[in-house]
């Protein structure tokens, strides 16, 4: 029985990992390519769930939906419908840089979630969407968690392996090009904002997808779970720990930071009482805490990035 309990668990540590890994990827291709201050990642999360859970439930009364379509037709709902949010979000904001742009993208992201908070003709507000399906269920008794979490994988590698190739590609190159020195790649006569909005709305159609497959996992969603504690902070943190600009890094950090504030809820769990009311700052202050050694010690993450490889070129070895 307990390692029944075990392995439950294990399957869903590795399920929310690998959600929070798609998010991490979405936001590495805006911070760790461009060095665009997106700190409002919950709204795009929010975005592609909601998305998909309206377009995937049956019929209610409480909120828009009835479409009953299948569960890839949520997430390309919710690829499209975070795009369009980010396209004309970045038409609006992408000309601000540095502090400017991340206070902009937080102001965007509480309107969001309070939209999705109010509307309950849309959203049935406060109250949530239930009765969300979960792809795959009912074709092996008892392993309906199991198999979901192969569907994680699966996108997981898919976004991994689709960034990869195209982190050696010429358009990559010029992002980091921009996020270096934005002004040399405009001389270079260069649409610096073209490719800023490019790589802004392909990182918010990632999350997208992030928020779509935690809509189907968990089967239920309300405006408090894309708190911007758990929608954005989370995702920065593992972000940076793992190491901003290589998408290994990425996943990484989203296995580490995840297995610490999982950790952490196990821990806080066994104080005393009266500490016990004070358990989230304390999982918020141990997952800082991690950040902080991370920074000190590996400054540029656990994995740094690397320079994508310019074909026609050869690595010299330095000789000492």
């Amino acid at each position: 029985m307990e390692l029944a309990g075990l392995l439950t668990y294990f399957v869903f540590f590795l399920t929310m990992a690998g959600i929070y890994a798609v998010l991490s990827l979405g936001l590495n291709v805006q911070w760790g390519y461009t060095g665009q201050i997106n700190i409002g990642v919950a709204a795009f999360f929010a975005i592609g769930a909601y998305t998909a859970a309206i377009l995937t439930t049956p019929s209610s009364p409480y909120h828009l939906g009835g479409f009953g379509l299948p569960f890839l037709f949520g997430i390309l709902g919710a690829m499209i419908t975070a795009g369009i949010l980010a396209f004309f979000v970045g038409l609006v904001t992408l000309k601000l840089r540095g502090d400017y742009l991340a206070i902009a993208s937080i102001g965007i992201a509480e309107i969001v979630r309070l939209f999705l908070k109010n509307e309950g003709w849309l959203t049935n507000g406060v109250r949530g969407i239930p009765a969300i399906p979960k792809p795959l269920s009912g074709l092996t008794e008892g392993a309906d968690a199991l198999l979901f979490l192969f569907v994680i994988l699966a996108f997981v590698l898919v976004v991994y392996l689709a960034l990869e190739r195209l982190f050696h590609s010429p358009w990559v190159r010029v992002l980091r090009a921009v996020r270096v020195n934005e002004d040399a790649v405009q001389a270079a006569g260069k649409n610096v904002l073209r490719f800023r909005l490019e790589a802004f709305v392909l990182g918010s159609v990632i999350m997208g997808v992030g928020g779509a497959l935690y809509a189907h996992f968990t089967t239920f969603i309300s405006p408090s779970a894309f708190d911007p504690m758990f929608g954005t902070f989370l995702v920065w943190v593992m972000l940076i720990a793992g190491g901003s600009g290589n998408n290994r890094g990425a996943l990484l950090g989203a296995v580490i930071i995840w297995g610490v504030w999982s950790g952490t809820e196990i821990f806080t769990s066994r104080l005393p009482e009266l500490w016990v009311t004070r358990a989230s700052a304390i999982r918020i202050f141990m997952v800082g805490a991690l950040l902080e050694v991370i920074l000190i010690f590996r400054p540029q993450g656990l994995l740094p990035e690397k320079p994508p490889k310019t074909p026609g070129t050869k690595r010299v070895r330095s000789e000492e």
